[in-house]
Protein backbone atom coordinates (compact mmCIF):
# COMPACT_ATOMS: atom_id res chain seq x y z
CA UNK A 1 0.00 0.00 0.00
CA UNK A 2 1.19 3.45 -0.76
CA UNK A 3 -0.36 5.31 2.02
CA UNK A 4 -2.35 7.53 -0.21
CA UNK A 5 -5.86 7.65 0.60
CA UNK A 6 -8.61 6.33 -1.63
CA UNK A 7 -11.31 8.20 -3.07
CA UNK A 8 -14.01 5.58 -3.16
CA UNK A 9 -16.40 7.34 -5.68
CA UNK A 10 -13.60 7.08 -7.73
CA UNK A 11 -13.32 3.35 -8.44
CA UNK A 12 -15.33 1.23 -10.28
CA UNK A 13 -18.19 -0.68 -8.66
CA UNK A 14 -18.37 -4.77 -9.45
CA UNK A 15 -21.94 -4.76 -8.78
CA UNK A 16 -22.21 -2.83 -12.86
CA UNK A 17 -19.95 -4.77 -14.30
CA UNK A 18 -22.07 -6.68 -16.64
CA UNK A 19 -20.27 -9.16 -19.44
CA UNK A 20 -22.03 -10.29 -22.95
CA UNK A 21 -21.94 -13.73 -22.61
CA UNK A 22 -22.06 -14.30 -26.15
CA UNK A 23 -18.67 -12.24 -26.79
CA UNK A 24 -15.66 -14.57 -27.65
CA UNK A 25 -13.43 -14.63 -24.32
CA UNK A 26 -10.66 -12.15 -25.59
CA UNK A 27 -13.67 -9.99 -25.96
CA UNK A 28 -15.01 -10.47 -22.64
CA UNK A 29 -11.53 -9.69 -21.21
CA UNK A 30 -11.50 -6.66 -22.81
CA UNK A 31 -15.36 -5.90 -21.73
CA UNK A 32 -14.22 -6.77 -18.19
CA UNK A 33 -10.93 -4.50 -18.16
CA UNK A 34 -12.41 -1.52 -19.58
CA UNK A 35 -15.22 -1.70 -16.86
CA UNK A 36 -13.61 -2.36 -13.68
CA UNK A 37 -10.88 0.33 -14.97
CA UNK A 38 -7.79 -1.48 -12.52
CA UNK A 39 -8.60 -5.41 -11.66
CA UNK A 40 -6.64 -4.93 -8.19
CA UNK A 41 -8.20 -2.05 -6.64
CA UNK A 42 -12.16 -1.83 -7.34
CA UNK A 43 -15.53 -1.51 -4.70
CA UNK A 44 -18.29 -3.63 -4.12
CA UNK A 45 -20.56 -1.16 -2.87
CA UNK A 46 -19.21 0.43 0.03
CA UNK A 47 -16.13 -1.91 0.28
CA UNK A 48 -12.83 -1.30 -1.49
CA UNK A 49 -11.34 -4.68 -2.70
CA UNK A 50 -7.90 -4.40 -3.58
CA UNK A 51 -6.19 -7.64 -5.16
CA UNK A 52 -2.43 -8.35 -4.15
CA UNK A 53 -0.39 -11.49 -4.88
CA UNK A 54 3.04 -12.82 -3.99
CA UNK A 55 5.17 -14.36 -7.25
CA UNK A 56 5.20 -18.38 -6.60
CA UNK A 57 6.00 -19.64 -9.92
CA UNK A 58 1.92 -20.24 -10.48
CA UNK A 59 -0.14 -18.00 -12.48
CA UNK A 60 -3.40 -16.99 -11.33
CA UNK A 61 -5.05 -18.94 -14.44
CA UNK A 62 -3.70 -21.89 -12.81
CA UNK A 63 -4.81 -21.10 -9.24
CA UNK A 64 -8.46 -19.93 -10.56
CA UNK A 65 -8.35 -23.08 -11.73
CA UNK A 66 -7.16 -25.57 -9.09
CA UNK A 67 -9.87 -23.28 -7.02
CA UNK A 68 -12.55 -24.10 -8.85
CA UNK A 69 -11.95 -27.54 -9.86
CA UNK A 70 -11.67 -27.69 -6.08
CA UNK A 71 -15.11 -27.15 -5.76
CA UNK A 72 -15.93 -29.57 -7.76
CA UNK A 73 -13.98 -32.40 -5.81
CA UNK A 74 -11.26 -32.20 -8.57
CA UNK A 75 -7.54 -31.64 -8.97
CA UNK A 76 -5.51 -29.89 -11.38
CA UNK A 77 -2.67 -32.01 -12.90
Amino acid sequence: MNGKPINIDSLADIRDVVIDTSLPVPEKKLSYISQIKNPELYRCDDTIVRISHVNTGVSFADRFKQYLLSKQGMTLT
